[in-house]
């Protein structure tokens, strides 16, 4: 896959939640561990701009170096909050309670994603 296309995949996959955490932010409050200090909303926004931040400068090579290491670590920070959603959801019924468990793995390839952006980024600026 060429670096142009795994950039567009990556700002897709955080524009797109990016967004949504400010036009429908409820569902993402809830995510927020209690253990963390102060209002979840604002946790929910701060998210949401990060996302959608990350994903737009994934889209301009000269920052996508940057922002693909980024991504690589916000896709590790949300980690906490889809551990809590298994947490919050084990009274869910088995269907909720399997899509809550299968998220979790799937931060693993889009960690490795953004790294593979990441170094071939790097590759490309030293041409």
């Amino acid at each position: 896959m060429s670096t142009d296309r795994l950039a567009k995949i990556l700002a897709a996959i955080l524009i797109v939640p990016g967004v949504l955490h400010f036009v429908a932010p409820k569902p993402f409050d809830w995510l927020i561990p209690d253990e963390l200090p102060g209002d979840p909303r604002a946790y929910t926004y701060a998210s949401g701009a990060a996302e959608v931040s990350l994903g737009a400068a994934l889209l301009v090579p000269s920052l996508r170096q940057r922002a693909a290491g980024l991504a690589a670590l916000l896709f590790a920070a949300v980690f906490p909050g889809n551990v809590n959603m298994v947490r919050l959801w084990q009274d869910k019924g088995p269907v909720l309670k399997s899509l809550a468990l299968a998220r979790l793995p799937l931060q693993i390839p889009l960690i490795v994603a953004a790294l593979i952006l990441w170094r071939r980024s790097d590759a490309a600026s030293a041409e």
